[in-house]
């Protein structure tokens, strides 16, 4: 198995009834001058009864003796037809708080274990066309733990991801070069490159 294997070989409307994850929505509005307007959106049918959160982002720092590196993926996306450079991350289960679907995730998808130190603001991927969010997550590792050793992911039938390790201190330059070599940056991977890229310039 590889991940250059995957490719859209077919593209045609979704019906309705056919949506599993996903619906289309037509919503009506009242703007700023009171004007009743309309506009398309895109909304997950899986959000949990009772939960204002879709998923979450696994943000992992595994401390090295070369310094500090990011645990990142690469996942085979069909919207795009690329491959991604994702943090790694997934949907909140049914009766699962976020921080638990952050540890359940970062196990099955990496085989890390580790305990969520941080959770961000909910996180809104793209206002203007859906309504999908998610929460980041900081998570410490433990590398001396025996049981993150040699961690073996668990994925579903129908995944099939690579983890890898990059250095914070390049991690900018390496999201160029990966694009620059096909690969799709994530926005959420991307942003927080530019950010640290922004604060070594400002000092900060």
């Amino acid at each position: 198995m590889s991940l250059t294997n995957g490719k859209v070989i077919s593209s045609e409307p979704l019906a309705p009834t056919e949506g599993k994850w996903i619906r289309l929505v037509k919503l009506t509005y009242n703007d700023h001058t009171n004007q009743t307007r309309t506009w398309e959106s895109a909304e997950r049918t899986t959000r949990a009864e009772g939960s204002g959160v879709d998923g979450v982002g696994i943000l992992a720092i595994l401390e090295k003796p070369t310094g500090p590196e990011i645990l990142l993926q690469k996942q085979f996306r069909p919207p795009l037809n690329r491959i991604t450079i994702e943090l790694p991350a997934g949907l909140v289960d049914e009766g699962e708080s976020v921080q638990e679907a952050a540890v359940r995730e970062l196990k099955e998808e990496t085989g890390f274990v580790g305990t969520v130190s941080e959770i961000s603001p909910v996180m809104f991927n793209d206002p203007g066309m859906t309504n999908t969010n998610t929460a980041i997550c900081s998570v410490q590792i433990d590398t001396t733990s025996p049981e993150n050793q040699d961690p073996s992911p668990c994925l579903e039938e129908d995944e099939f991801i690579e983890t890898f390790t990059t250095p914070l201190a390049t991690l900018y330059a390496e999201c160029k070069r990966l694009e620059a070599a096909g690969y799709a940056i994530d926005a959420r991977v991307g942003t927080f490159a530019q950010g640290i890229e922004l604060a070594k310039r400002m000092n900060l």
